[in-house]
């Protein structure tokens, strides 16, 4: 798997879910949604992307967001991965 690339899709995915609202995040932690897509890359390589929504500590406090983009190939076992927390308050946490 080359890291730039799925660097670089990994900071593309975070920065669509990161303009999202609180409400519409807690819906889909509710809801235990998870997105998966498939990125064709400029060099032509497929990578998978999974995002997934989770309470980060505690019922209806923080959320977390959680990216992770693999080549398919055994990059699948240790996908580039990484994620925010939005708080209860509507600012990031950690920031």
């Amino acid at each position: 798997m080359n890291k730039d690339e799925a660097h670089s899709i990994l900071s593309q995915c975070l920065r669509g879910y990161r303009s999202l609202s609180r409400e519409e995040l807690v819906v889909w932690v509710s809801e235990g949604r998870v997105d998966t897509k498939e990125v064709v890359s400029s060099s032509g390589t497929k990578y998978q992307v999974e995002v997934q929504f989770v309470w980060d500590a505690k019922p209806n406090g923080d959320v977390r967001v959680i990216v992770s983009v693999d080549d398919g190939g055994i990059s699948a076992l240790l996908p580039s991965t990484d994620s925010f927390i939005l708080g209860s308050d509507g600012r990031f946490v950690g920031e």
